[in-house]
């Protein structure tokens, strides 16, 4: 695969003690955790009501979209989106599988509405009064590169500006012995053709190569968490570094190189 091209023009990060990417960037300067924040994040592009409703991954996934087009200064309602999740809500699933076994009629209609791949993508559209395509993308511990891929892919046909928000939450009930994740993570990018970079320009290249697990300062706070994979990019963009490997499926690798 010949190498793809991208400028980072907006970030956003979400996790708990982490709210944002400037809290992000502190914990890793000075091991700051912020002790207030909340345990849910409250995306604005939601109505009240909705706010309240809507599950832990559609809200952090809002969240980090948002706050990566308002860094970029771009209209959410213009760009085309990817949004990847390992999992979706597992929460949710358990439920539905548990309330299944127990009494089928008793099935939240709410519930049952957000237990779908692309809740976080429609939410997404809907609040942002976004017509552009939205894609729902899963693929196991490769969920973050594969989404990734997506949105170069993307700018590779010719669109100016891609965003990509990746999510996952903790693993509940039985679900929770069978994949493990905890917390709740997510993480977005607002990508652009290479141009005036406003934060770091990408070049990746899909490489044959077995990637460890994530071991930076992130992955220390949140790297039980399903999108944990992602976590070495973030701590590259906050850090300095010029060069990141990323889990992209079995001995497989997203070689990133990273220039500002």
């Amino acid at each position: 695969m010949s190498m793809l091209s991208a400028d980072i023009a907006g970030i956003g990060f979400w996790t708990r003690g982490l709210p944002s990417w400037a809290a992000a960037c502190a914990y890793l300067h000075d091991g700051r955790i912020d002790e207030s924040a909340p345990a849910k994040p409250a995306p604005r592009l939601l109505a009240a009501n909705e706010r309240r409703r809507a599950p832990e991954t559609v809200a952090v996934a809002l969240e980090v979209a948002l706050a990566a087009c308002e860094y970029a200064g771009k209209d959410p309602a213009d760009l085309p989106s990817v949004f990847a999740s390992m999992h979706g809500d597992l929460p949710i699933t358990d439920y539905m599988c548990a309330t299944l076994n127990e009494d089928p009629r008793a099935i939240s209609p709410t519930k049952f509405h957000n237990s779908v791949h692309n809740a976080a993508a429609g939410y997404w559209t809907i609040g942002a009064g976004c017509t552009r395509p939205a894609t729902a993308l899963s693929s196991g511990d490769a969920s973050f590169a594969m989404g990734l891929l997506e949105a170069l892919a993307q700018l590779g046909a010719g669109d100016p500006a891609v965003l990509l928000a990746a999510y996952d939450s903790q693993a509940t009930g039985p679900l929770g012995v069978i994949t493990v994740s905890h917390n709740l993570l997510g993480g977005a990018l607002l990508l652009a053709q290479p141009g005036d970079a406003a934060l770091a320009r990408l070049q990746v290249e899909f490489v044959d190569a077995p990637v460890p697990l994530a071991a930076g300062k992130l992955a220390a706070h949140v790297g039980a968490n399903a999108m944990a994979p992602m976590l070495p990019l973030f701590d590259a963009l906050a850090t300095g570094a010029g060069e990141v490997w990323l889990h992209a499926g079995p001995s497989q690798a997203l070689r990133v190189q990273i220039t500002r």
